[in-house]
């Protein structure tokens, strides 16, 4: 049987105007339900191409793609032709040996140690948060979009974890709209190929060439003037200017600049996007909610969060894994085979796209007990022993896992046990509440909530 016959094929959607609109917005409905038909494995035709890629939710092959036998697959083309040209050759995009060099390089810059000094960066922008923000809403009864507080939260939190906190809130905030234009731009690339003469035409494409320009100037410009200083640092960017490779060598500005792109981009929306998800599903069920602050008054007791303190937030973390289950801000992780491979019977061509849907493997019956369900003690010690391999995996897997994963942890477990200590977030009722599969699983619309004081 040949490999046409033995994978199912299917069109991301058909030439209705209104059907394109839907699935180009949200293809989710269609993978999931074509993935339970065809038992987590088949073939995608993208529209208006001859372009297929393969698609699955089986852990064993998204095992096999990460880990096993990681040294054949690569980032995919998609990612080559638009990911690289707009961040650069960092650790998010590179590849091979040049990525391993990176890699082994920049690891000890997410060590425990750093880390507890960033925490205390952390802790001081969510006090100040907390008093500035969330006191006047809790003060005035203003209804507020949760997912656009947590991108502003999260944006400070990464941008002084990574540049300092002397670094300038208007420079930070017009990195932050190159960022957010440039994503949007290259979605419309990926998931709309035959838009490309309509970018072009439109001047969209040369707005994007003036806002990647003027993003890395600003980037730049932080970077210098730190190498210029004499001042003694511990964040993120002092820790990649003074990384030094194997033959004694350091980081050059065109790398320090492509480093820092990502540290900024992976670090920010996904973590904002995981914390806004977390924060919507505790304040949808109300006796999870009672648990929460309970037991972060049990873990901390009369003590204030610090990083001391974060092994000892069972409860809340399982509340973050969880989310994380259920809205992995990650939502697909794309491969592409170097050669020709073969898989649980199933022969996978090189130079074909393979996509791995986290959400829908994260939320299949046959791997998880009502995987709908909002349920934190899934992942309790004990629990945790009766996953099975691999059908867990919201910050990537194998040697590609991500680098930032403790980062991003522990700036959730701050945030949670910080906020609901002193806070009580109410949901706004009768919203509609869906995803928007972009870079990242954003909210399609506003999740609005009103917050008091505890």
């Amino acid at each position: 049987m040949t490999n046409k016959e033995k994978i199912p094929v299917i069109n991301l959607f058909s030439l209705n105007p209104f059907k394109i609109k839907s699935s180009v917005n949200n293809p989710l409905p269609l993978f999931l339900s074509s993935l339970r038909k065809f038992n987590g494995f088949l073939m995608v035709k993208i529209p208006f191409s001859s372009k297929r890629t393969y698609l699955t939710d089986k852990p064993n092959l998204i095992r096999h793609f990460l880990q096993r036998n990681h040294k054949n697959y690569t980032k995919s083309r998609l990612v080559r032709e638009n990911l690289v040209p707009q961040l650069g050759n960092g650790l998010l995009t590179s590849e091979g040996d040049y990525w391993l060099k990176q890699r082994r390089a920049i690891q000890p810059a997410f060590h425990r140690t750093k880390l507890e000094y960033i925490s205390k960066i952390m802790i001081e922008e969510i006090n100040t948060y907390m008093d500035e923000t969330l006191s006047k809403y809790a003060k005035t009864g203003e209804t507020f979009s949760i997912d656009k507080e947590m991108m502003h939260l999260a944006f400070k939190l990464v941008s002084k974890s990574l540049f300092g906190k002397e670094t300038e809130d208007d420079k930070l905030d017009l990195i932050g709209e190159v960022v957010s234009f440039g994503q949007e731009y290259q979605i419309k690339r990926i998931r709309m190929p035959f838009l490309k003469p309509w970018l072009f035409i439109s001047g969209q494409t040369a707005k994007n060439k003036r806002m990647k320009k003027l993003g890395e100037s600003l980037v730049m410009e932080i970077i210098n003037n730190r190498k210029k200083s004499t001042a003694k640092k511990d964040d993120l960017l002092q820790m990649l200017i003074d990384t030094t490779y194997e033959d004694g060598s350091k980081m050059s500005d065109q790398q320090l600049l492509e480093e820092s792109l990502i540290i900024f981009i992976a670090g920010h929306e996904t973590t904002a996007i995981a914390i806004s998800w977390a924060i919507y599903l505790i304040s949808s069920h109300s006796e999870i909610e009672r648990k929460l602050c309970q037991s972060i008054i049990d873990d901390l007791g009369g003590d204030q969060a610090s990083f001391s303190t974060l092994r000892s937030l069972s409860y809340t973390t399982q509340i973050i894994e969880e989310a994380l289950r259920l809205y992995p801000p990650a939502w697909l992780i794309d491969r592409e085979a170097i050669e020709d491979d073969e898989v649980d019977g199933y022969t996978i061509r090189k130079g074909v796209p393979i996509s791995c849907l986290l959400y829908s493997m994260h939320r299949h019956p046959d791997l998880w007990k009502n995987p709908n369900l909002f349920n934190p003690e899934r992942f309790s010690s004990e629990n945790k022993k009766n996953h099975i391999p691999f059908s867990y995996i919201p910050f990537g897997g194998g040697p590609r896992l991500c680098i930032g994963n403790n980062f991003a942890l522990m700036e959730m477990q701050l945030i949670l046990s910080m906020f609901f200590k002193k806070f009580k977030f109410e949901l706004i009722p009768d919203q509609e509440i869906d995803v928007k599969p972009m870079v990242t699983l954003r909210p399609k619309n506003e999740i609005l909530f009103k917050v008091t004081n505890r």
